[in-house]
């Protein structure tokens, strides 16, 4: 393979993997705009030197990248001075160090102990920890009510029993658009878990955009088949994404994550 063709790998491998990055950074930060923010720095240092892949394989290069740019400028979170997100900033604070990173890069972005191991500068032995640490502390610092817009039943009855399992109390579930605006009105959720796509074509979208004007700003969980296609920077986007199909610890981990923040970005349909 000549170098051409090798840089090529490389990029489209980096096109690939920006917008999982992106996802990462903005449940890291809790904001899409600093996560953003903190994706763009870590591809222009990627442009304008290659070697700081460091002999990894382009994704966890990447993401490790990433995650040396954020943790060198003090790991930072968005900020908030009261309410919910004042107390979501005590909650981070009392988190063992890198254990909330740890579990987020190995159940939702699927990358191995030994890969969240050379993404956050430990041993495996130790990433593993971590992890198991990230469950027992996250699990034990919020609950609350976990309203689901799901139209399809199996997967609504899956995301109930997980949500439920965790501790939470589940409100109801919705399959359309104007069914979760009423459930929301009747019982008010401390956190919204909605697919894109509902029952009749209306959009979890648009329900969860009624809601929050309705509610008040809430933390939102969106589940898409397609998540490339909600994570391009072009547009308000969700700070919280699970991808079709899903796993028990992605959904557990995303949803701890989001008790963590009040508030989220929703998008415009």
């Amino acid at each position: 393979m000549n170098d051409d063709t090798g840089q090529t790998g490389i990029t489209e491998q980096l096109g690939q993997s920006i917008p999982y990055l992106r996802r990462f950074s903005r449940a890291m930060t809790g904001s899409q705009q600093s996560g953003d923010t903190f994706a763009a720095a870590t591809l222009e240092a990627i442009l304008a030197d290659r070697s700081v892949l460091d002999g990894q394989d382009v994704k966890t290069g990447l993401f490790k990248v990433l995650y040396s740019i954020w943790a060198s400028a003090g790991a930072p979170v968005e900020e908030g001075e009261h309410g919910a997100r004042a107390k979501a900033q005590r909650r981070l604070a009392s988190l063992t160090n890198n254990s909330r990173e740890a579990l987020l890069l190995h159940t939702v972005e699927g990358f191995s102990f030994s890969e969240v191991g050379t993404i956050i500068g430990v041993d495996q032995s130790e990433a593993e920890e971590l992890i198991s640490i990230a469950r027992r502390e996250m699990a034990d610092s919020a609950s609350g009510s976990v309203m689901i817009i799901e139209d399809e039943a199996i997967i609504a009855m899956d995301i109930e029993s997980i949500v439920a399992e965790m501790g939470h109390r589940v409100t109801g579930i919705a399959r359309t658009r104007d069914e979760a605006i009423a459930l929301a009105s009747k019982d008010v959720p401390d956190l919204i878990l909605a697919d894109i796509q509902l029952a009749d074509n209306s959009s979890g979208i648009d329900a969860v955009n009624d809601i929050l004007q309705e509610l008040g700003t809430r933390p939102v969980i969106f589940i898409t088949a397609f998540p490339e296609r909600l994570l391009t920077g072009d547009k308000p986007e969700p700070a919280f994404l699970i991808s079709k199909p899903y796993s028990v610890d992605q959904v557990m981990s995303s949803v701890s994550q989001a008790m963590f923040f009040s508030s989220t970005e929703t998008l415009n349909a």
